[in-house]
């Protein structure tokens, strides 16, 4: 299992970077993509950042980025369309995977 996981990481830090797709509405499609995040987006403004877990486990992640939510993420776009979102995601069940996004990369915390 520790060499999976440390592939896993290989590949989060020298892979591909992850992208950033923005979706009308405000709900999170069925089936969400293997790396890349998708963005809901209703009437212009910005409701929630949604991905699988990078672990490999595979739970769907939705982070909330509306100014009124309480927990809350901000989520900014580079012009290579790579996400950097704050703070870091923490979960708190499941796999409890703990990591920051930056510029399309997974950076795990220890």
């Amino acid at each position: 299992m520790k060499i999976v996981r440390w592939l896993r990481r290989f590949w989060d830090k020298h892979g591909p970077t992850r992208r950033l797709k923005i979706v009308e509405g405000d709900a999170l499609p069925a089936i969400l993509p293997r790396r890349d995040l998708i963005l809901t987006r209703d009437d212009g403004d910005d409701w929630s950042v949604g991905m699988r877990c990078p672990c490999g486990c595979g739970e769907p992640i939705e982070l909330m980025v509306l100014k009124e939510a309480k927990p809350r993420w901000d989520v900014r776009i580079d012009e290579s369309r790579r996400p950097t979102l704050h703070p870091s995601v923490w979960r708190q069940k499941g796999c409890r995977s703990h990591f920051w996004i930056r510029q399309g990369r997974i950076h795990w915390c220890d």
